[in-house]
C-alpha cells in the first residue's frame, strides 16, 4: 500500500483545499471559471517546465517507494499533475484570503466613530 501513499497524501490535501474553498468561497466556489482556467493554466506552465527539466537531464524521479509507479511521460510520474494542482490551487485560495483581508482592512467600518465623536 506504501505505494499509494503520496497519492493518497495529495488526493487529501486537495479535499481539504476544497473545504477551505467552500466555506470562505475563495475561488472555485465564488468564481469557478476563472479559478480553474488559473489552475489549469498555472498546471500546464509547470508540466512545460518540468518536461525542459527532464530534458534537460535536470529533473528526474527518485525513489519510487511512495508512488504509484505509473509515469505520464518519461520522468515524469502520475503524481507530479496532482501536486502541481495541489501548488497552483493553494497558491490561488492563499492570494485570495490575503486579497480579501486587505480590502476588508483598507475599507473603513460603516459603524466607526467619526474623528471628534459627530455622526455623520
Amino acid at each position: 500500500m506504501s505505494h499509494l501513499a503520496y497519492l493518497s497524501a495529495l488526493l487529501v490535501s486537495l479535499a481539504g483545499l476544497a473545504v477551505l474553498d467552500h466555506r470562505f468561497r475563495l475561488a472555485v466556489f465564488d468564481q469557478p471559471r476563472r479559478a480553474l482556467l488559473t489552475v489549469a493554466l498555472g498546471v500546464a506552465f509547470f508540466l512545460v517546465w518540468d518536461l525542459v527539466g527532464v530534458g534537460l537531464g535536470i529533473f528526474f524521479v527518485g525513489s519510487e517507494t511512495w508512488l504509484t509507479g505509473i509515469r505520464i511521460a518519461r520522468e515524469v510520474p502520475l503524481e507530479e499533475p496532482l501536486f502541481l494542482v495541489l501548488l497552483t490551487y493553494q497558491t490561488l485560495l492563499l492570494w485570495r484570503a490575503l486579497s480579501r483581508r486587505d480590502t476588508a482592512r483598507r475599507r473603513p467600518a460603516a459603524s466607526a466613530p467619526h474623528p471628534g465623536g459627530a455622526a455623520a
